[in-house]
């Protein structure tokens, strides 16, 4: 009995440590850091150290800038990140950031900026050693020439580029087994560039390719048929070749391949208007890219993951 009054004492102090811990610490003992301020993010850009580091996460401050409704500022911070990139830089890694730049400055209409990336991302591209790469960079710049909403509305140079794409996808500098890859490229070029009907060779020959191609392959080929398919209005046919597609994804294995061919299949179905499967595989592409061993590899993959899932809540 005597010992009552001091467990009492005890429990009293337990329960008022219990409540302080909430509103102080959350109860873990850490407070939630406040998000960076976007001079903070800009500063952080400019100091990265990595290959087109800050070319790449200057227009992904920018693309925030945007969206604040800050457009001003955001076409100030492209105009660095465009500083950034020699014209005798190394093609691999800054084509594609020129392409990148390009659409940005598309989306915010500054056609002039837009037009001047491009037309440099496909002059460098000529510089680039790897074939697959070098169809993946014309693909995509002609898609920011020929996209309606978003792009620069030039369908004659996005055919133009296009068809280059397509004939060395289809040659032989390209090594059959990344055929596909390329093929799959031209396909989403097609497709984001608003010319889907001029896409038929291409992609019947992803379809006739798919069967025999290894799973993130196959279900990159099967999303970029599929992605066209449903541009044309067959989306019967689309949806058929989607399943397959988000099967194959799914068995993917390696935490980064698995996440790119989730974006592809995801952004596919967003092209269908299947908004719900779209935001499912989505979230699974994002919990891969968290399990990426590789720090720049994954913050490559989340980009991409994270501009899904901000066209998909758009």
């Amino acid at each position: 009995m005597p010992r009552i009054p001091g467990l009492c004492t005890s429990l009293l102090a337990v329960v008022c440590g219990a409540i302080l811990c909430g509103p102080l610490l959350g109860c873990s003992g850490t407070a939630k850091k406040p998000p960076l301020t976007f001079a903070e993010r800009l500063k952080r850009a400019k100091a990265d150290k990595t290959p087109g580091g800050p070319a790449r996460e200057l227009a992904k401050v920018a693309r925030s800038q945007a969206k604040s409704g800050d457009k001003a500022g955001a076409l100030e911070t492209l105009a660095e990140a465009r500083k950034t990139i020699a014209p005798d830089a190394d093609p691999t890694v800054f084509a594609p950031r020129l392409v990148d730049l390009a659409a940005t400055f598309a989306s915010l209409a500054d056609k002039r900026a837009a037009r001047e990336a491009a037309g440099e991302a496909v002059t460098m591209a000529e510089r680039i050693g790897d074939a697959v790469t070098r169809v993946d960079v014309l693909a995509k710049t002609g898609a920011v020439y020929g996209a309606k909403e978003g792009g620069l509305g030039e369908s004659a140079k996005a055919k133009e580029l296009l068809a280059r794409a397509a004939d060395l996808a289809a040659g032989d500098e390209v090594a059959d087994r990344f055929r596909p890859q390329a093929l799959a490229a031209v396909a989403l070029g097609y497709a984001d560039a608003d010319l889907a009907d001029q896409a038929d060779a291409i992609i019947e020959k992803l379809e006739g390719l798919a069967d025999a191609l290894d799973p993130r392959p196959k279900a990159e080929a099967l999303a970029a048929a599929a992605n066209v398919r449903a541009q044309r209005g067959e989306k019967d046919k689309a949806a058929t070749l989607l399943a397959d597609a988000a099967k194959a994804a799914k068995s993917v294995d390696g935490a980064a391949n698995k996440t790119y061919a989730l974006v592809a299949v995801a952004k596919a179905l967003r092209a269908t208007g299947d908004l719900k499967t779209a935001t499912s595989l989505a979230a699974e592409a994002e919990k891969s890219a968290n399990r990426i061993g590789d720090p720049e590899q994954q913050k490559d993959a989340l980009l991409d993951v994270r501009t899904l899932q901000a066209s998909l809540k758009n």
